[in-house]
Parts: C-alpha cells; sequence; structure tokens
C-alpha cells in the first residue's frame, strides 16, 4: 500500500507558537517556567469591549470582505488622528493585521524584502506565498527597518538575477528588539522604495507602546503615501490577540485602488469576512474612547516598567542590551559571553542557548535565528509582559502600581531570572553587578 504524503513542502509551527507550546509541556509535566517567549500582551480586556462583544454575539451573518463601513470609518478616524487622513474606502478589516500582512504578500506578487532580524511569521509568508523573503540587516539601533543602502544593494542584485523584489516590510516600533527606528532612517528607506519602485508594509501593531509618550511613530506613510500600506489590530495595545481582528490602511490612488481589489478577492477565497461580533467590538476600540485611552496608556507604562527591569537583570549579567523603547521586548547579546558559554555549557549556537534556558533552567525564550539571524548569533528575544500575573487580579494590580516591578509576583519573575543568570556564570567564578531596575 502506497505511502501518503500529505505535504511536499512542509510547513514548521511559527517558532512563537511553538515555544508557548513547549512551556504549557514543561507545565503539565510540573515544572516550574518563566514565560518569556511569547509575546502576548499579558493585560486584562476593557470592560467596555467585551460589554461591545456581548452586545454583538448574535451577528452571526456574513458581512461585507472589507469588513463593515463602522469598523472602516473607526480606523480612518484612527489614522486621522495619527496624522494619515485616510478614506474609509481604502480600510480592509480582517481576522487578525497577520492575515492582512499575508494577504497583502499574494496580491503584490514577488519577493519581499524584510528586515534581519524580524518578526518570525515575514519570512514564513513569503515562503508560502512562493515568491520569498529577502533579509536585509538592519542598522544598529534601527530595528524594523532595513538599511536603505543594503536594501538598495539588494533590490538591483535581485533585479540583475531575474528574480526581482516587490516590496519591503518594515516594523514600527520593532518586534523582536523592543526599538524604534528613527525619522531619518524612515525617510531614508522611502526614498530608496521610490527609487526603486518598492511598495511599503508597514506593520505599525506596536505603535501606541511606545515608552516615552513624547517619541512619535514616523510612519513611512507620511513621506511615501503612494506607496504604503499601513497595518494594525487590537492585539497589542488593548491586549485582544485572541479576538483576531485586524485592519490595512491602502495608499489613495490608482494603485490604492487596484491593490483593494486584489486584496479583496483574496480575502474572499481566504476568510469570507472578519467575525462580525468582533468588528462591532473594533468599532469601539479604533475610536478611542477616554476610559480605553487611559487603559492603554497604563499599559504602556507597565510595559516601559517591566521591560526596562528584566533589560536591568541582563545588562547585570554581562549582556549586550540595547534599550528597550516600545512594547514589551528585549533583545539582549550574550556574544560576550561566548567564550564561557561555549567552555563551560557547550553552547556554540543560539539554539543551544534558549535550550539551556529552557531545559536547565525552565525559562522559555527565542532564539535570533528565528528572526532571520545567522545561527551562531547568541541573541534571544525576550517577552516580559507573561510576568505581570497568573491572574487577572493580579495584573490589573499590574496596570494600577506605580512601581509594578516591586509587586511580589513580579519581583519573584525578576528575582527567579537573576538566579538563573548567575547560575549560568557560576563555573567562571563571575559575580553579577548589581541589577538596574
Amino acid at each position: 500500500m502506497p505511502v501518503l504524503n500529505p505535504s511536499a513542502r512542509p510547513v514548521p509551527l511559527s517558532p512563537t507558537l511553538a515555544i508557548n507550546e513547549a512551556i504549557a509541556r514543561k507545565r503539565q509535566e510540573g515544572t516550574p517556567v518563566l514565560a518569556l517567549g511569547f509575546g502576548e500582551a499579558g493585560i486584562p480586556i476593557h470592560p467596555a469591549l467585551t460589554r461591545a462583544l456581548a452586545d454583538a454575539a448574535g451577528r452571526g451573518a456574513y458581512g461585507p470582505v472589507a469588513g463593515s463601513a463602522a469598523v472602516r470609518a473607526a480606523a480612518a478616524g484612527y489614522w486621522d488622528r495619527r496624522g494619515l487622513p485616510t478614506d474609509p474606502d481604502l480600510v480592509v478589516c480582517g481576522p487578525g493585521s497577520k492575515s492582512l500582512l499575508y494577504g497583502s504578500m499574494m496580491a503584490l506578487g514577488g519577493r519581499i524584502a524584510i528586515p534581519s532580524p524580524s518578526w518570525v511569521s515575514y519570512a514564513a509568508q513569503a515562503s508560502l506565498t512562493g515568491a520569498g523573503a529577502v533579509l536585509v540587516p538592519t542598522p544598529p539601533g534601527e530595528g524594523g527597518v532595513p538599511d536603505p543602502a543594503r536594501l538598495a544593494d539588494a533590490v538591483v542584485r535581485a533585479r540583475t538575477a531575474g528574480r526581482p523584489i516587490r516590496a519591503v516590510v518594515v516594523t514600527l516600533p520593532d518586534n523582536p528588539t523592543g526599538t524604534l527606528a528613527s525619522e531619518d532612517g524612515v525617510r531614508r528607506l522611502c526614498a530608496v522604495a521610490r527609487e526603486h519602485d518598492l511598495v511599503i508594509v508597514s506593520d505599525e501593531i506596536y505603535r501606541d507602546l511606545v515608552h516615552d509618550p513624547a517619541r512619535t511613530v514616523t510612519s513611512p506613510a507620511l513621506h511615501a503615501p503612494e506607496r504604503t500600506v499601513v497595518t494594525t489590530a487590537l492585539s497589542k495595545s488593548l491586549a485582544a490577540g485572541g479576538w483576531r481582528l485586524g485592519v490595512a490602511r491602502l495608499p489613495d490612488g490608482p494603485f490604492g485602488h487596484d491593490l483593494r481589489a486584489r486584496l479583496l478577492g483574496i480575502a474572499s477565497e481566504l476568510w469570507s469576512s472578519a467575525p462580525a461580533p468582533m468588528q462591532h467590538a473594533a468599532a469601539l476600540a479604533f475610536s478611542e474612547p477616554a476610559e480605553l485611552v487611559e487603559h492603554v496608556d497604563r499599559s504602556r507604562r507597565l510595559h516601559a516598567a517591566v521591560t526596562r527591569a528584566v533589560a536591568g537583570r541582563f545588562a547585570a549579567a554581562g549582556a549586550d542590551v540595547p534599550r528597550p523603547e516600545a512594547a514589551f521586548y528585549l533583545y539582549p547579546d550574550f556574544g560576550p559571553l561566548r567564550d564561557l558559554l561555549r567552555e563551560e555549557h557547550g553552547v556554540r549556537t543560539g539554539a543551544d542557548l534558549t535550550a539551556l534556558f529552557l531545559e536547565r533552567y525552565g525559562v522559555g525564550v527565542l532564539p535570533a535565528d528565528a528572526f532571520g539571524e545567522p545561527a551562531d548569533a547568541l541573541r534571544m528575544r525576550v517577552a516580559t509582559s507573561l510576568l505581570y500575573g497568573a491572574t487577572d487580579e493580579q495584573r490589573l494590580a499590574a496596570l494600577a502600581a506605580p512601581d509594578p516591578a516591586a509587586l511580589p509576583w513580579i519581583a519573584a519573575g525578576l528575582d527567579r531570572l537573576t538566579e538563573v543568570l548567575t547560575d549560568l556564570q557560576a563555573a567562571s567564578g563571575h559575580v553579577l553587578s548589581p541589577a538596574v531596575a
């Protein structure tokens, strides 16, 4: 009897979801785990949103592929208030921005340039379209935006080889590094995109979680509006990841309208329409009533405080840690400890290092190679937001606390991290310097 081959091209589980499942298995085995691998916002959903969802729970009919008029108008208003005037007819709603990003890549065709490092799904989605991704390193401190000169070089090389690059993805602010590219970096990227006729897909899902409220996000849509697609969703600033509701803003003009038609055709075959009850709640979210604005502001302060505290523990252990500027991520580099890690623990790759963290110490983090970096890079993405508490009561207390890192359950997680980092270096006799909160 012939053996069935279910797939000629295996598609591995997303690393962020895989680490979440690995942590869950460890816990089921009774192993205490410090969960620092999964990028979930870690705060309760605001009651105003749950009420809106409940009010619309009976809406079971299919809706327009592009989304309801109410959610598209609310999303347009959201972007209007951020200096990006938006036609509601050029807003498309989908089941999470992840779906919209994939749909946009399919609609654009051609290879996609993505930053290195960058969120795990960009390269995977580009591969699924059949075109593939071209990784372009980011400048130091400019996570999420490919180096413009290196991008231009990659585009020229790809076209010479007969495999042209059609678009470039940017992330503002960035996952995995937690940094925010400068306005100058974004301007120079836009200039390269114009010169080489690239579409820019700007993933701005963390836009409202910049730690310094005085610092603004410079969207490419400000400097190259005719060629920039912007996406966002409810999953990060409002912690509604499980609701799967996102929106895309398409550029005005003939290209944007043509892209809308192609994206809607793809959407009609992939998801038909986003869930109607979620759209109703999203219309409230994107209209930004005062109580939700305050909720997002409190979450931003919480993310900033805890991420800063965790960064201090890694820095005290001798890792190089770019200063986290947004969201709930940091990206420590253990390169300065490479010799120690190789001699005392047999660590030669980033995957070796994160496996050591998980298997020996019960700390779940993700290696740099999951984000498109070389295998020997000893960097890791650390997500801090699941330290906020095991219950909604604890998470609400963390949101309200003037010094959340001092709360007993968060302090316990920080202290456990210090114990791990101390033991990691115990064989060398190295002593950690005091942590910087």
